[in-house]
């Protein structure tokens, strides 16, 4: 597996090695041996998926606060996603700034997100299925947003006019988000 590291500490592209041949591809989309190796030592206790039909849905962004924030690994297993993460630990030099990486089918590509950060995506094309591994179960008192349009973010998403739950058009902006228990550590 090859990392590349993101301009946000600790949000990492992961790249599967992918063998193929004419019957199509093999991949370990994920073996804890082979992360523990690369450094990466989560305990990942949860598979998510979510397919959104159309084109220009997006979800995010989401968080959970401690004591139940999670580490995710996000894949898109057919169609194509613009995949966002923003830091969100107070004291960090990187304090609301973000990434955005093209996920899909096709490339492979997965992202890694960790605790700390808020993560959203929108979808580039229709029926697109979203998996991604977490590290805490889900948790409605300790679920969070921020508003995906936050003009102090900036996020140059993939559309102007997305397709969102009503829960995704009512997050805060981050200055407004007051709540936000995570601390950046060196």
């Amino acid at each position: 597996m090859n990392i590349i590291e993101t301009k946000l500490s600790g949000v990492k592209i992961l790249e599967p090695k992918v063998f193929g041949d004419h019957r199509g591809y093999f991949m370990e989309s994920y073996n804890k041996n082979i992360f523990e190796e690369l450094g990466l030592h989560f305990d990942f206790i949860q598979d998510n998926q979510s397919l959104s039909a159309p084109v220009g849905t997006l979800r995010g962004l989401h968080f959970q606060l401690n004591p139940k924030a999670q580490t995710k690994v996000v894949r898109c297993v057919t169609g194509a996603i613009y995949d966002v993460a923003v830091d969100i630990r107070n004291g960090s030099p990187t304090y609301g700034q973000w990434v955005g990486v093209i996920l899909s089918e096709y490339n492979k590509r997965q992202l890694l997100v960790p605790k700390g950060f808020a993560h959203g995506f929108c979808t580039l094309v229709p029926d697109t299925t979203v998996a991604y591994k977490v590290d805490e179960y889900y948790s409605p008192e300790h679920d969070g947003g921020i508003l995906w349009n936050d003009p102090e973010l900036g996020i140059d998403w993939p559309t102007t006019n997305p397709i969102l739950s009503d829960k995704d058009t009512k997050h805060p902006t981050l200055s407004a988000a007051s709540h936000l228990n995570f601390v950046f550590e060196k």
